[in-house]
């Protein structure tokens, strides 16, 4: 990624031209829905078992490290509602996204680019199909729609994962777990841990097309496109966290 303010500059207006162009063509026909429907499908259900595992084993492990703190203060009762509140907030949004960075933000650069390197996308220039009505906004629409979907089973998975290990493992009553849980819970927490997935899914999406776009010098240009399409998003999904966390947090006040 760029290092000098006038090259980060140019980075962040042609990343901004991008989205605009999406979202202009998006409204605009041919809509490519049978494209959507299969970008949906390859990211959403081919994501599937990573979000399954990286929710499970993260509520399991955030189960077993609160639990002891929590057992010092004799309020182990609680142990339901910190994993519940640390998943729905944080934790889900956040894994969810950076696996999804690293899966699918990857794959769209790599895709994109070797088209762009192959010629391919210069070829349908020619034919009269616009390459950002045709390829970028399906995998934009499809990413910002499904990811908010894995982060939903991201944080159930979660708690399934604490309540095994708090049953199995810590011999804390499953009614205990899971009511402790659902009572921590409010609206805000959940508008919160659905918002954030929808601004991360359409950030890793942009950014992996935009990677993908701009790849040059074959095929060695487009190993670096990925490396850079991952790293950039994984490092905007926390930032974009940030900003987020603490606007929701200034209407929960």
């Amino acid at each position: 990624m760029p290092l000098t303010p006038k090259a980060a500059i140019k980075e962040v207006q042609d990343i901004s031209s991008l989205a605009a162009k999406i979202f202009i063509s998006a409204f605009k026909r041919p809509l490519y829905l049978k494209d959507v429907l299969t970008q949906m499908d390859v990211i959403g259900v081919g994501s599937l078992a990573v979000i399954i595992l990286t929710g499970f084993f993260t509520g399991a492990v955030l189960t077993l490290q609160t639990s002891k703190t929590l057992s010092t203060f004799g309020a182990i009762g609680f142990t339901g509602q910190l994993v519940a509140v640390s998943l729905v907030r944080e934790l889900g949004p956040v894994l969810a996204s950076l696996m999804v960075a690293g899966r699918v933000g990857s794959g769209i650069a790599s895709e994109l680019g070797s088209m762009l390197v192959t010629e391919q996308i210069n070829a349908m220039r020619a034919l009269g199909t616009d390459p950002i009505k045709k390829l970028v906004v399906p995998r934009v629409v499809a990413t910002t729609t499904m990811l908010p979907i894995l982060t939903v089973v991201a944080d159930a998975v979660g708690v399934i994962g604490g309540l095994f290990v708090a049953v199995f493992v810590l011999h804390i009553s499953s009614n205990l777990y899971l009511n402790s849980a659902w009572d921590a819970l409010n609206y805000m927490d959940v508008v919160g841990g659905l918002l954030k997935p929808l601004v991360f899914g359409a950030t890793l999406s942009i950014v992996g097309c935009h990677c993908g776009l701009r790849t040059h010098g074959g095929t060695q240009g487009v190993g670096r496109s990925t490396t850079q399409a991952v790293v950039a998003s994984s490092i905007l999904i926390l930032v974009f966290n940030l900003i987020l966390t603490r606007i929701i947090l200034a209407y929960t006040q």
